[in-house]
């Protein structure tokens, strides 16, 4: 057979000779080849004929009386847009038992669909997050992708998670064969990187791991969220080394980090210090030395390409001295005659001179001080995917429970980038193996500047025939949160032992597991016109008595403190008030009380504390609706005499 022929798979049918054709169309023409939706809202491949036609010259056809513009579509785009839009009615839930320093730790581990929980923190962390890496799936045709079902998400997860019954529900990986294969893709990253600009602080950053495969259209998806003015660079890594055959064209040994601002103008990104030289040399005027980055001016420019900087300035005996370049040609200072003039007068200027009795120029730098680079685009000697095995293999016993992790090195190098800083958040809410964790508490030891995390991880279920599975790990989550308690105990033997004393005591190694489920409040659902009675009366019932009866206090607590814009890492207290039980939260800001039976005496002992928000449920009133008016007015007057904001909530 011919090498340049398709290769036709034995199928026990006739050629379809339409399938031949477009085969061979695309080869030809393969930009007109486009994903739309059919009669039965189903994503297919399909020939978009003005472009076809505008590929074989008819221009006027196809663009005649059409107003063009620059942009990217794909079908489901605007159902983006409405999933964006749509809130969550989600909860949190917090699980003490696979937490660590559960009361005391600022870091996270959340376990859920990454798009609901983001959805949950937008009010709690908007703005706060100084740092975004994430290394979602690739497409390569070979990963999980998340559902992008666009309603009841929440359900959706629910089934997939197995927290509800729907006969063992799996979403299989996303294949080139589908019809939908970049469109997929789209779908799920839109979305969710929408939502995770707002988390940014506005010094912020995002890192973005990618390859080939989506290289392209995650920029133009960051372009259109980030702005393309907020684009910082793109940081190339050497994933690999080696690698390839005598039949392989191209080495593939590296992927991207993609890098994109908040806000460009408010960026901070960390440079790389350099130790000062010594002041090797002195003058009439004290110590200096030769500068490295401006020294020999004008030898190795060319008077050509800058033609304005070519002009003499006065030597040591008052005669003129040009630009001269190593090779003798007419060069050009660095700096405009003005400034050039002003370093002379002041004695800053050293002459050396030359055979040919031109002169040599440095400048005199008089100040001991490190200097400041920034950081090259090329990430090389930051270890590899083999390297990030490695490291899981090792905590983890020798067993391989995790393919392809990012290595640490890689992490922590983009971590001193992005989050140099104190009290900075790091997020990563595709967090798999939770590399990214591991990665902020090594950096943290290392340069002991205080971070904390946030690990977004969906129970994707691992192989029952994997490593990981044999060794009892049933999900990635399951690895992720493993992996962050190994590498914190590693830490803590160390320090133990006396071998590091680095950070001990200020390092936070402990993570707050949260989950996400439905919420502890029954939702009331917006009677259709085909409800009938018994449904009516239902759903008047939930709204009686709406608060679901299996929920633990802390359960209800952690769901109203998130809802009222409170992060879940926020210290709480219990306080006796009137012979009840109060939650504070972050010293008294907020009050939850969650009794069954509120008084007055409780409510005007809540008001005296003046916090700024008091909530409490709303079957404490027990039907007592003077008692409810009372507390409004109580909370208001007291508002009104501290000239301070004080909220009452009732759910």
């Amino acid at each position: 057979m011919n090498e340049k022929e398709p290769n036709i798979e034995m199928t026990g049918e006739s050629l379809d000779v339409s399938v031949q054709r477009k085969q061979e169309l695309k080869q030809l023409f393969p930009g007109v080849f486009t994903e739309t939706k059919n009669e039965k809202g189903e994503v297919v491949e399909t020939i978009d004929f003005e472009k076809l036609k505008a590929e074989l010259g008819s221009f006027s056809d196809v663009y005649d009386g059409k107003r063009e513009r620059y942009g990217m579509e794909w079908p489901g785009k605007r159902d983006c847009m409405k999933l964006i839009q749509q809130p969550s009615r989600a909860t949190l839930k917090p699980c003490r038992e696979e937490s660590v320093d559960f009361d005391s730790t600022e870091n996270l581990f959340i376990e859920g669909d990454n798009l609901e929980v983001l959805k949950l923190l937008q009010k709690s962390y908007y703005g706060k997050v100084k740092m975004i890496y994430i290394d979602p799936p690739y497409n390569t045709g070979k990963e999980f992708i998340y559902p992008d079902k666009y309603s009841e998400s929440l359900e959706t997860y629910m089934a997939y998670a197995g927290l509800v019954d729907d006969e063992g529900k799996k979403f299989a990986t996303n294949t080139a064969t589908e019809g939908r294969f970049h469109t997929k893709w789209l779908n799920m990253m839109y979305p969710r990187l929408y939502l995770a600009r707002n988390l940014l602080r506005e010094d912020g950053v995002v890192f973005i791991s990618i390859d080939d495969s989506e290289r392209e259209n995650i920029q133009k998806l960051l372009d259109e969220i980030f702005g393309e003015l907020n684009f910082v660079g793109s940081f190339i890594w050497q994933s690999k080394k080696g690698g390839g055959s005598d039949n392989t064209r191209v080495v593939t040994d590296h992927e991207y980090v993609l890098c994109f601002a908040k806000d460009i103008d408010h960026m901070i990104l960390s440079r790389i210090e350099i130790a000062p030289e010594p002041l090797d040399r002195e003058d009439d005027q004290g110590a200096y030395r030769r500068g490295r980055e401006l020294n020999k001016w004008g030898a190795n420019s060319r008077r050509e390409d800058r033609p304005t900087m070519y002009f003499p300035i006065s030597g040591p005996d008052g005669e003129d001295v040009y630009p001269i370049r190593n090779d003798g040609a007419e060069g050009c200072w660095r700096w405009g005659k003005k400034k050039m003039d002003e370093v002379v007068a002041l004695g800053n200027v050293e002459f050396s001179k030359r055979d040919d009795g031109t002169y040599i120029v440095y400048e005199k730098v008089r100040t001991f001080e490190p200097r400041v680079k920034p950081h090259r685009t090329w990430l090389k000697d930051v270890g590899t995917t083999a390297d990030g095995s490695k490291t899981v293999k090792e905590l983890f016993d020798e067993v391989k429970v995790f393919d392809f992790p990012k290595p640490i090195e890689l992490l922590e190098k983009i971590i001193s980038i992005g989050a140099s800083q104190n009290e900075s958040i790091v997020l990563d809410f595709f967090s798999g193996s939770c590399s990214t964790a591991h990665a902020v508490i090594n950096a943290s030891r290392a340069d002991s500047v205080k971070r904390n995390h946030i690990m977004i991880q969906l129970p994707e279920l691992c192989d029952n025939e994997s490593e990981s599975y044999k060794a009892g790990y049933k999900t990635i989550a399951d690895i992720g949160k493993e992996r962050i308690r190994r590498a914190a105990q590693k830490i803590r033997d160390q320090q133990n032992s006396q071998l590091d004393l680095v950070g001990k005591g200020d390092l936070d190694l402990g993570f707050k597991v949260l989950k996400l489920d439905k919420s502890n409040f029954k939702q009331w659902q917006t009677p259709s016109t085909e409800i009938n009675a018994e449904q009516l009366g239902e759903q008047l019932e939930l709204h009686t008595d709406h608060v679901d009866p299996y929920a633990t206090q802390e359960e209800i607590l952690y769901e109203l403190l998130l809802k009222a814009g409170f992060v879940p890492t926020s210290k709480v207290d219990t306080l006796e008030l009137a012979g009840k039980s109060v939650f504070s939260i972050d010293e008294g800001a907020l009050l939850i009380c969650l009794e069954d039976e509120l008084t007055a005496e409780l409510i005007d002992a809540v008001a005296e504390l003046e916090p700024m928000q008091f909530i409490c449920l709303d079957k404490g009133f027990n039907g007592n609706d003077q008692l409810k008016a009372n507390a409004v007015q109580t909370f208001k007057s007291r508002a009104q005499n501290a000239e301070a904001e004080m909220v009452f909530k009732v759910v």
